[in-house]
């Protein structure tokens, strides 16, 4: 029997430039959530400008716990999604004070599941970027954006992925 797929997003780098901007950048290909979480006591006057960055424009790699400019649809599979949902509860209660797993997986499943909800309408390989501000009221505001490929026919290649020598 073949496993069954779910779309989900995972990290991306075109060049070194997010392990610049960030306190901790993601590595490549790490699955990937939002993040937000991570910001909801964020005092805007009081962090430096890579912790900015990484409120403003930063997905939250599942790995490293880095941060990310951009993430990509991508396939994973069930077991693996679920695998990576118990990561995630261990994590809110190693960093974030969860009581216990038990109260942290469902959070976890619902970062998870709006992570897969954002990449469950485009195909395989769409970029997508992530923008937050405080509203006037406190609030946390995302939107997210989809980095459109161009056509070549159309527009001229603006950049090419390379791979770094190390």
């Amino acid at each position: 029997m073949l496993p069954r797929m779910k779309k989900l997003i995972r990290t991306l780098r075109l060049d070194q430039s997010d392990s610049h901007i960030f306190p901790l950048a993601a590595e490549a290909g790490e699955w990937a959530v939002p993040g937000t979480f991570a910001f909801l006591d964020l005092d805007p006057a009081e962090v430096d400008r890579k912790q900015r960055l990484a409120f403003t424009s930063g997905w939250l790699g599942c790995q490293s716990f880095g941060r990310s400019t951009l993430v990509e649809v991508a396939e994973i599979e069930e077991s693996d999604f679920f695998a990576l949902v118990e990561r995630l509860a261990r994590h809110f209660v190693e960093r974030y004070g969860a009581p216990d797993l038990a109260a942290a997986l469902p959070v976890a499943r619902e970062e998870l599941d709006l992570a897969a909800s954002l990449a469950e309408e485009h195909k395989v390989g769409t970029l997508l970027a992530i923008a937050r501000e405080v509203a006037e009221d406190g609030a946390i505001r995302e939107a997210y954006r989809v980095i459109q490929p161009s056509r070549a026919e159309e527009h001229a290649k603006i950049w090419t992925i390379v791979e770094d020598e190390a």
